[in-house]
């Protein structure tokens, strides 16, 4: 057997693996999803969790509903007063290149989804890749993120959800001083401090009044409504750019890790091809912060190196036969040397790579 059929015999099996990895969707029992018109559908154990919402229509993708674990309702609002452009939980910005992405008109810009994908669904997690457009209506865009999701249920009483996302600017970008910024959360009414719930920071800072403007590495908002506690707290990433950054936070229900209503100067400028990488993890919980241990979870999440995004990720060179005959390089004349080969048989016995 000469060995340019080896080499398209392993060819063969990587694109036969790769596909089947792409394609997967559900495999897990506890865990699993599905694309369902315009949103990514996630249950745990037969029941919903949360769905990513990306419909063109909306302002941006978002979180909506994000289900407590004992009560099965949402602990985040979709829209509520005062401000319903706050939709759950999302990522937005305002004030880019004299455009907006957070509040509700879409004539002023969208973030605009591509089309999420579920690249993995199976070992109790579900990993959701999505690239997204920043643009105004008959203008190109301006920035393009990936963002990767990764949601696990670690417990009975928890559910995580790792938010990464990556920034190209497309070209130049400027964004002045926002307090509309960045990753946020809104819980719904009844578990806000103004209906008797706690917001509290890693230093056990309380309220709007504790926490709005500190620098923390988390924040968690909890409640009790019809007899049951719990809450959702955000966790940034020792990693990312202003860590820890201050926080926006109200009494009202909203809370955001973001440093661009103290910018330095005012303004942040990011060169066309810098990229900018944030990562959080979202922990919802039943009980309120002590219970759920999130001082805890902060210091196993710190510990993680973040995943890469597909897009972040180095390209593999092509493997093809050495120019001698007697082996396998890179595209770039590296030695690569393979561990073993699948070889397979026609009902005869003939082994199929003699005669193929």
């Amino acid at each position: 057997m000469s060995s340019r059929k080896v080499f398209i015999t392993i060819l063969a099996l990587l694109a036969s693996t790769s596909l089947s990895c792409v394609s997967a969707q559900s495999t897990s029992t506890g865990i699993q999803a599905k694309i369902e018109d315009n949103k990514v559908v996630v249950t745990i154990d037969g029941k919903l969790f949360t769905c990513y919402k990306f419909d063109p229509s909306q302002k941006y993708p978002y979180f909506w509903p994000v289900n407590g674990p004992a009560s099965g309702q949402s602990i985040t609002t979709e829209t509520s007063e005062p401000y319903p452009h706050h939709h759950s939980l999302f990522f937005g910005c305002d004030r880019v290149n004299g455009g907006n992405y957070w509040q509700e008109s879409n004539e002023r810009g969208q973030i605009l989804s591509q089309g999420p994908k579920i690249v993995a669904s199976s070992g109790g997690k579900v990993v959701i890749e999505d690239e997204c457009l920043w643009k105004q209506p008959g203008q190109e865009p301006i920035i393009r993120d990936h963002r990767q999701i990764v949601i696990t249920a670690t417990s009975e009483t928890q559910r995580l959800i790792d938010f990464r996302i990556t920034l190209e600017p497309l070209t130049d970008i400027r964004i002045l001083k926002t307090n509309h910024s960045l990753f946020s959360a809104r819980v719904v009414p009844e578990l806000s401090v103004l209906s008797g719930g706690t917001l509290i920071n890693a230093e056990g800072k309380t309220a709007e009044k504790g926490t709005f403007n500190v620098a923390s590495p988390w924040c968690d908002y909890s409640g009790t409504r019809n007899g049951t506690t719990e809450g959702i707290a955000i966790l940034q990433h020792p990693t990312n750019r202003w860590y820890p950054s201050p926080w926006f936070t109200r009494d009202y229900g909203f809370f955001s890790p973001t440093p661009m209503n103290w910018l330095e100067g005012d303004k942040l400028d990011l060169p066309k091809g810098e990229k900018l990488t944030l990562n959080y993890r979202v922990v919802v919980h039943t009980g309120d912060s002590k219970e759920a241990d999130i001082a805890g979870q902060f210091d196993a999440y710190k510990q993680t190196k973040p995943a890469a995004n597909a897009s972040d990720a180095t390209p593999m060179e092509r493997i093809q036969v050495s120019g001698d005959g007697r082996g396998f390089v890179t595209e770039t004349g590296n030695l690569f040397s393979p561990w073993g080969f699948n070889y397979d048989h026609d009902e005869a016995g003939r082994l199929i790579e003699g005669y193929w």
